[in-house]
């Protein structure tokens, strides 16, 4: 792939889109598939909101834990400190890492470890909210998808 043409996408299949940039002509060209930059960005966003959501809950006093009814601590400890390694595995996408990919199976791990924890908590009759089910199922299904995508990429190794 060349140059030529400055800052654009090839497109023949959606899975295998190339986002092409030309810095300098000292370094060429950064090639990167589109699909691995939309998973870094979704990676970086559900981090954003993971700390901010995580740390309302957990710092934000008594009338914040009014709103936030019936969490459950050890799941809001896990989001918020999951929320850095998703900053983190998010860069290591956008390089195209292998340890990105790498520790982005170790989120999904963890979050089914949570989710399994969090699901034994339900049964024994502990308190919850219900949307805490469904943040817990959709990071759990997001980070799959993460991974699934990350393994069809071609990453540098470290």
């Amino acid at each position: 792939m060349t140059c030529a043409s400055k800052n654009r996408i090839e497109q023949t299949d959606p899975l295998q889109a190339t986002a092409v940039a030309c810095p300098s002509k000292r370094f060429g060209c950064i090639e990167a598939p589109t699909s691995a930059l939309h998973l870094e960005a979704n990676s970086r966003l559900q981090s954003q909101l993971s700390i901010l959501a995580g740390g309302f809950a957990l710092f934000g006093g008594t009338a914040t834990e009014a709103a936030v009814g019936d969490a459950v601590p050890f799941v809001l400890w896990f989001n918020f400190f999951a929320g850095v390694a998703y900053v983190v595995a998010g860069g290591g996408l956008l390089k195209r890492r292998r340890w990105g990919l790498l520790l982005s199976a170790a989120i999904l791990a963890a979050t089914l470890v949570v989710l399994a924890a969090f699901g034994v908590h339900v049964l024994r009759g502990g308190a919850y909210e219900m949307r805490t089910v469904g943040a817990m199922i959709l990071r759990a299904l997001v980070w799959m998808a993460i991974v699934a995508i990350g393994l069809r990429a071609k990453l540098h190794s470290d």
